[in-house]
């Protein structure tokens, strides 16, 4: 009859312990009015107790610092960083002791371990440290896999592993909307706007460090989220950056075409890469987060295959007075030679002088043409120029352009005035 052997001790212990900053320790107040029953205890007491603040002792925060007491939340970004120590509970010497450490993800296994090479011998109440450090890039199950070798007086090798269950979690929420403007002159090429709207989605406040747009190389970035007061620039937001949990704070970006791709027709047509954000904040007392979005995509507007857009146009006219816009006509096909008409209709407050349904001529692909406009508005205010048509004859189609921009009529005796 064959008796189980008992399970052999291992002579080395295995400690893992995470590495983080401490909390502000906080308590519950309790008290009350004077003419209640307890009287002044409550108060007294608050105040014989060595975690509150003197003279604040209503106040939850305290003075005091708490050590953490599990294993906490750790969010994306964030980085990761733990306390390994194997140390010899055993009388006796063990040698070739290997302390090796991987981070199990979703997608990868990662190496942690600062060293791989094996300590020589380890003598009794003695004990290896290591610290690992590792920034989050993954959301979802992590696993810390800590195994360690060793070899007893005797020769006999040994080897046992622990794990260590964790989740990252999210701690932004980030949505985008991007919003095309047409430029109506030639020498500022057709803008983007990107809003970006971050949302804290702990439970805790976050000092927004930095959010910035990284563009790609078809276009430069300017920051909308600043004012100038007093010749300095300051925050839109204000000195103090904090985002409260669940609050959401909305960031503006103005992206213009490079040169080199503005002047190509065509070339930024489709789904273009407009950059990725960049993220960084800090939370309890200075852990630092960062995170960085994937390539953000937008979806060009498409002009079709002729695209109508103003070189100039004055600011201010006179009621009733003919006056001067240039227009620029590109061909945006990259195959085809159109042959343009161009047509005006008048309506109700704009009328256009001179003869529609002139000849342009043939436009051949990628290429552009300017054409000098006179018109004049018979009413006064706010007014939109309208009423183009194109008409590719050789294949009989018509391509309207209506709302091209809009101008201030004023009567000739208030800009004279003025």
């Amino acid at each position: 009859m064959d008796v189980a052997q008992p399970k052999q001790e291992h002579l080395l212990a295995l400690k893992v312990m995470r590495l983080t900053k401490p909390t502000l320790f906080t308590n519950i107040p309790v008290t009350c009015e004077e003419r209640d029953l307890p009287g002044n205890l409550f108060n007294q007491l608050m105040k014989d107790d060595p975690s509150t603040v003197e003279g604040a002792e209503p106040l939850m925060l305290g003075e005091m610092l708490t050590l953490p007491q599990n294993f906490g939340n750790i969010f994306l970004g964030e980085t990761f960083s733990s306390y390994i120590s194997v140390h010899n509970d055993s009388n006796q010497v063990v040698k070739d002791i290997l302390v090796k450490a991987d981070l199990q993800t979703s997608s990868q296994r990662l190496n942690l371990s600062a060293s791989s090479a094996a300590v020589a011998e380890l003598k009794p109440d003695c004990c290896i440290d290591d610290v690992i450090h590792h920034e989050v890039k993954e959301i979802g199950t992590h696993i810390l896999v800590c195994a360690v070798s060793y070899t007893t007086q005797t020769g006999e090798k040994m080897y046992f592993r622990k794990f260590f269950k964790f989740q990252v979690l999210k701690p932004l929420d980030v949505k985008t909307k991007f919003y095309n403007a047409e430029s109506d002159l030639s020498s500022v090429t057709d803008e983007v706007f990107l809003e970006a709207q971050i949302q804290n989605i702990t439970t805790s406040p976050m000092f927004m460090e930095k959010v910035s747009l990284e563009p790609s190389i078809m276009y430069n970035v300017a920051e909308l989220n600043t004012v100038d007061t007093a010749g300095a620039s300051e925050s839109t937001f204000g000195s103090r950056t904090y985002l409260q949990p669940m609050d959401t704070r909305q960031y503006l970006y103005c992206l213009k075409p490079k040169q080199e791709f503005a002047e190509k027709a065509g070339v930024i047509k489709g789904v273009t890469v407009i950059g990725k954000l960049d993220i960084v904040w800090k939370t309890n007392l200075g852990e630092r987060g960062r995170l960085q979005t994937s390539q953000l995509q937008r979806m060009a507007p498409g002009y079709g295959d002729v695209r109508l857009s103003l070189e100039t146009i004055p600011d201010t006219v006179n009621l009733e007075e003919p006056f001067d816009i240039t227009c620029k006509i590109t061909n945006c096909s990259s195959e085809r030679t159109m042959d343009l008409v161009l047509e005006m209709c008048n309506t109700n407050s704009i009328h256009w002088c001179g003869v529609s349904g002139r000849q342009l001529g043939k436009l051949h692909p990628s290429t552009s043409l300017h054409l000098a406009l006179t018109l004049l508005s018979s009413v006064q205010g706010l007014q939109s120029v309208s009423g183009l048509r194109l008409t590719d004859t050789f294949l009989k189609r018509t391509y309207e352009y209506d709302d091209i921009a809009q101008v201030c009529v004023v009567s000739s005796k208030v800009k004279q005035e003025s």
